[in-house]
Order: structure tokens, then C-alpha cells, then sequence
């Protein structure tokens, strides 16, 4: 079927974080204005209905009346290892896979299971705060190899200093976040190998966060870490539905150890996770039956990332915008205009009333950035934009659209 997500659809009053927890997220310290005007774009939750199969099989759970304790049928199992070798080559044993209620979740717990206090873990800032939460928050060191920016504005790896804190004993795990989360670059396969080879010479367990995945540009090409590295022996990969299908709130993550002793050790440290028939129900249908609206979801993006780079170019070319590779979220350069990161907050999330996220909450590399999430109905994402752009008209040279049309 055709899916329509320029529909906007109401979500206030429906419990959701993102429209109706003003108060937390203003206790949170994100924002000091936060009311019934608010648009919301900081979080990786979509506003775009989920495809027809997965809301007609949670009618059918619904419609069954009863939810008690649920286990993992082997449809579900069938259902994830039909998808990573169709779509990835990635052939996955049923016993490889552990259930996890959340990603950030599944972190922690291969922070405890595998890591001991002090040890270092390596992050490449900027980059998604729960990382550095997860680390800190159990007595770990933050190793930071931070991605370093290109002429073109895209980011890269320095494996010199990646291996150089890799081999320092107290290094123990690397935790990767790919595709990128803030800055949107799909490691090529030759990034990946190099970075599993040495984490494989030094000891250092590979955490490797790949649940955005599924959500790359067209003209790209995703290789898991699995399928990059012959060096699987100390990693974890983890994937989940969440970001994919906009099903955060099922809570459905999965993560692969190939390793028997320490998928043992990890799942002994997450204990009995019991899934909801809800999470289970909306797996099997969107991996067996999801992929249509996928290809639509990603066209949507595609189009809607353009239409972000092509305004900032037209009414804010100070703001330096690169389409990412992957993910739905864009990396927005704000130190063409010479302010502080204060008043850059100020005018987006006070004046404009729009709720982003500043970069220096994804590092210090971050201070001058603003991280958006794009995937709503595009009228919304085009309201934001003109009133971001008219609270920066007075430090704006704006271009003339037959010089934007001539670049």
C-alpha cells in the first residue's frame, strides 16, 4: 500500500514523551520553555504512522484479551534471521540472539558483564549521550577517540589515536555507534575491519550499537561489524525494531553474540527477560512484512533531509548542512554565525519555541552544533525551519535563490 506521512498525526495526550512530558524533559535541563506551542524534534522518535501489517497484527494480539507472561515462538526467531540475510548477508544462529527490553539497557549490562570498575571504554565523540552515561554511571573511564571532520564536512576515524588508546591495559571495550549517532556516517568495510583488528591485537571487547541500521541513504551500502571483520570472537551487536519501525515504546531489542562463553556471561548478567505479546507480534510483522513501508520511510527521508539542506542554504547559509549517510537525524553546524552556544539555544528553543538538541550534549566536540531529528510529516519539520530561520534574520546574509539554483 502507499503510506501518506506528510499526514500529521495529533500524538498529544497519548502519553508520549515526546509531545506530552513537558515537565521531564524541562527537569531533564533540554529546555526551559516547553508548552502547548512546542515542537518537539529532539528525540529518535518518529511521527509518521508504522506500516499497516504490524497495526493490523496488534489488533489481533488485542483482540485476543489476555497478556500474560509471553516466550519467543520460533517465528520470531525465523522472522530476525530472514531479515539480516536477506537484507545484510548476516547469517544468524537462533541460539545468537538474546533478547534485551531496550538498547540503552542492553548497554549497561555489557558494561557490568564484561568491563570491572576503572576499566576504559572507548567512545568516538560526539556521540550519544547514554554511552557516556552507561560508562560513568557503573565506575567505568570514558576513553574518547574523537571523530575527526573532513574539508567536506563529513566525519572520519584517527586510527592512530584509536589504536593508541585501544592498547593501553586498561582498555577493556569499545562501544561503536553505527551508523553514527550524531553525525550520520556509515563506516565503510575496510573502517570496520581496521578497528576490529585492533580491538582483536589488544583484548578489547566490541560493543557495536547498529540499531539505526536499516535507516541509510539510498546510494549507501550498511555492513554490520559481523560482517566486516573475521575477529567476532569478542563482539556484541545490537539491533532492535525500535528505531526502524517506530517502536520504541514495545521495547524490543536483540543482541547477537556469536561467542557461547560470553553470550553466557552477558545473559546471565541481564537475567530472565519475559517479552510482552505486543513486542512480539509487532517483530514478526514488520520483519516479515515490513519492508515496503521501509523503502517508503526511506524515500520520505531522502526527500525531507534535501529539503532541510536546501532551506539552511536559501535563508541560513551560515549553518553548515551535510545530508549523513545514515540515520534519520541531521548534525547542524551553527558556528558560521560567530554567537555563543547560549544564544544559539536561546533563539532556537526560547524564541523560535522549537525543541532541538544542543551538540555539546553529545561532547565538548559537539559545542557549537544542534542535532535534529527529521523524521515527521514534512509541513511540521518546514514550520520549524521558517521559525527557526526568522529568529537568525538579523545575523543572516541570506542568498538569492538564482545563486542557491547556480550551486
Amino acid at each position: 500500500m502507499k503510506y501518506n506521512f506528510d499526514e500529521f498525526v495529533n500524538r498529544r495526550g497519548t502519553y508520549s514523551m515526546k509531545w506530552d512530558g513537558g515537565d521531564m524533559i524541562k527537569e531533564f535541563g533540554l529546555t526551559e520553555r516547553y508548552d502547548e506551542d512546542t515542537i518537539p524534534l529532539f528525540t529518535a522518535d518518529m511521527d509518521l504512522p508504522v506500516p499497516q501489517p504490524l497495526v493490523d497484527a496488534l489488533h489481533k494480539t488485542v483482540d485476543h484479551r489476555i497478556f500474560g507472561y509471553s516466550v519467543f515462538p520460533e517465528e520470531y526467531y525465523t522472522a530476525i534471521q530472514r531479515w539480516f540475510e536477506t537484507r545484510h548477508g548476516w547469517k544468524i544462529a537462533k541460539e545468537e540472539i538474546v533478547y534485551s527490553p531496550g538498547t540503552v539497557h542492553a548497554l549497561n549490562v555489557a558494561v557490568k558483564a564484561l568491563t570491572s570498575e576503572g576499566d576504559g571504554i572507548i567512545i568516538q565523540r560526539p556521540v550519544y549521550p547514554p554511552f557516556t552515561s552507561a560508562i560513568e554511571g557503573n565506575g567505568r573511564k570514558v576513553v574518547n577517540n574523537a571523530m575527526v571532520k573532513g574539508e567536506d564536512g563529513q566525519y572520519g576515524i584517527d586510527f592512530e589515536d584509536f589504536e593508541e588508546k585501544a592498547k593501553d591495559e586498561k582498555t577493556t571495550m569499545f562501544v561503536l555507534c553505527h551508523p553514527h549517532n550524531p553525525t550520520g556516517r556509515v563506516f565503510t568495510k575496510e573502517e570496520l575491519a581496521r578497528m576490529a583488528e585492533i580491538c582483536h591485537r589488544h583484548d578489547v571487547v566490541i560493543v557495536a550499537d547498529e540499531i539505526h541500521g536499516d535507516l541509510i541513504r539510498k546510494d549507501q551500502v550498511f555492513v554490520p561489524m559481523a560482517k566486516a571483520t573475521e575477529f567476532t570472537d569478542k563482539l556484541i551487536t545490537f539491533t532492535a525494531i525500535n528505531k526502524t519501525f517506530n517502536v520504541a515504546g514495545l521495547h524490543c531489542t536483540n543482541v547477537i553474540i556469536s561467542n557461547e562463553d560470553l553470550r553466557a556471561t552477558f545473559a546471565t548478567e541481564m537475567g530472565m527477560q519475559l517479552p510482552s505479546p505486543f513486542a512480539v507480534s509487532a517483530l514478526i510483522s514488520v520483519y516479515n512484512d515490513g519492508e515496503d513501508w521501509l523503502e517508503q520511510l526511506k524515500d520520505y527521508i531522502d526527500c525531507t533531509m534535501q529539503m532541510v539542506k536546501d532551506y539552511m542554504a536559501q535563508h541560513m547559509p551560515e549553518v553548515k548542512v551535510v545530508i549523513p549517510e545514515g540515520t534519520y537525524v541531521m548534525w547542524l553546524d551553527f558556528s558560521g554565525y560567530n554567537i555563543s552556544a547560549k544564544e544559539i539555544h536561546d533563539r532556537i528553543f526560547n524564541k523560535a519555541n522549537v525543541l532541538l538538541e544542543d551538540g555539546n550534549m553529545f561532547g565538548e566536540e559537539g559545542e557549537m552544533y544542534q542535532r535534529i531529528c527529521i523524521p515527521s510529516p514534512r509541513p511540521l519539520i518546514q514550520e520549524a525551519l521558517e521559525r527557526i530561520s526568522r529568529e537568525f534574520e538579523d545575523l543572516s546574509k541570506k542568498q538569492p535563490v538564482e545563486e542557491q539554483a547556480a550551486k
